[in-house]
């Protein structure tokens, strides 16, 4: 008897999965419990272990490929030469996949607007912002024409007696032929040579559309609400890094490795401790604040197709190498995509630390239902005043995202500077 396995709820969240990679081909036996395929989710790709023994007959959704959740992706039977012609896969219906394509230059581009059904629900009408189709016909103004260029007898005759090079303006004439009159603007000949490499064939505006993964799709629409229904307010402060930075050096030297986002998640928990307020989100359900009774930080952290904030709980009862222990084995975890639920569920605060990346400032998209995110961005050096004497520092800045339906302006300002406090005087961070 043939039937069929549908793509799994493999998420609390899970809408659409991609097929990562397939364990199993057409014609293998599959047992009970078997790795079948491995599922890339809206969270992490995920193994999915066969529920029932048979013999896989056809794949419907090849690797790469997308289905919602419940939709057909392979045909099973029970015998292995069973005929299951004119068998009709059960589950939902498969959406219509959108192809990947490049647009040529010699091809006549057409792109339609998105329909209100592929807009994301948010209780508005989501604008149509689509790419301009590529320039077919484009002629580049400084193509060159044999050995020469496009320039008109005159004026390649008035160029090589007032050493003008024609290269270096752009024609007026038909078809970008440069005449006696543009040769005004034209830069003397081998004073400064700016090259003349040959233009390229691909039609500028050529570009190839990428479906979104699902992980992707779900952060994007996720922070897109966010952005658009939260009321953000944003509170900057300026830290001075220097005891900061001895403190990791010391440590450092006595072969104890902790990173600076450790630091922060240590004083952003300590300070999370003495501003519970800060510690809050918002039901928008039931237009409710919600206080958490326990310290959760999320720590955003990139991975392949998208963004994940694996948790650390209780994090003000953990001390600076405790948290340095489980914040490198959650983002080892969370690249390799193998986080639990649980890991990535919930949390009270964030933080989004580039300062990996010498980013001098940013500010962060809040993380909802949570209130807050706090964005970290690199250590600088800087020169300050110290009894009137200019002496070389370091600096960093650190911005609050508040939702100000939760945090008043003052909150977040007293917040901030006792996070400022903390990185300030880094001894008090390893009591």
């Amino acid at each position: 008897m043939p039937f069929t396995v549908t793509m799994p709820k493999l998420s609390p969240t899970m809408e659409e999965g991609t097929i990562a990679k397939w364990h199993k081909q057409v014609g293998d036996h599959v047992n009970s419990g078997d790795l079948l395929l491995e599922v890339a989710t809206d969270k992490a790709t995920v193994e999915y272990n066969a529920l029932d023994g048979g013999y896989l007959r056809k794949i419907i959704v090849n690797e790469g490929g997308s289905a919602v959740v419940n939709q057909p992706i392979a045909i099973f039977t029970e015998k292995g030469n069973e005929n299951f012609e004119g068998y009709q896969p059960e589950g939902v219906q498969p959406q219509a996949a959108t192809p990947v394509k490049v647009l040529a230059p010699q091809e006549e581009a057409h792109i339609p607007a998105p329909s209100k059904s592929s807009a994301p629900s948010m209780g508005m009408q989501q604008p149509s912002f689509v790419p301009e189709p590529p320039l077919a016909n484009y002629h580049y103004p400084f193509s060159s024409e044999g050995e020469g260029h496009k320039a008109s007898p005159l004026a390649k005759k008035m160029a090589r007696e007032k050493g003008l090079d024609l290269a270096t303006v752009k024609g007026s004439g038909p078809g970008g032929r440069v005449t006696s009159r543009d040769l005004d603007l034209a830069q003397p000949d081998q004073v400064v040579s700016f090259g003349n490499k040959e233009m390229p064939t691909v039609a500028p505006g050529t570009f190839e559309e990428v479906p979104l993964t699902p992980m992707r799709k779900a952060v994007g629409q996720r922070l897109q609400q966010s952005k658009s229904f939260i009321p953000h307010f944003y509170v900057s402060q300026e830290v001075d890094a220097e005891a900061l930075f001895l403190a990791r050096e010391q440590l450092k030297a006595g072969n104890i490795k902790v990173t600076f986002n450790d630091f922060v998640m240590r004083a952003c928990a300590l300070a999370l401790r003495e501003h519970p307020h800060v510690n809050s989100g918002f039901n928008s359900v039931s237009q409710s604040i919600i206080h958490f009774k326990t310290v959760d930080i999320s720590v955003a952290v990139t991975i392949d197709g998208g963004l994940i904030t694996p948790i650390v709980r209780h994090a003000d009862y953990k001390n600076l190498g405790e948290i340095s222990v489980e914040v490198k084995d959650l983002a080892a975890r969370a690249k390799a995509g193998k986080l639990h639920p649980e890991e990535y569920k919930g949390g009270s605060f964030t933080i989004s630390n580039l300062g990996m990346f010498g980013i001098s400032e940013f500010v962060a998209v809040i993380n909802p239902p949570q209130a807050a995110i706090l964005a970290v961005a690199g250590i600088e050096e800087c020169i300050r005043l110290k009894n009137g004497v200019a002496v070389l520092g370091k600096k960093m800045k650190i911005t609050l995202s508040a939702d100000h339906r939760v945090i008043d302006g003052s909150d977040g300002a007293k917040f901030i500077k006792t996070v400022q406090k903390y990185l300030e005087n880094p001894s008090l961070l390893l009591v």
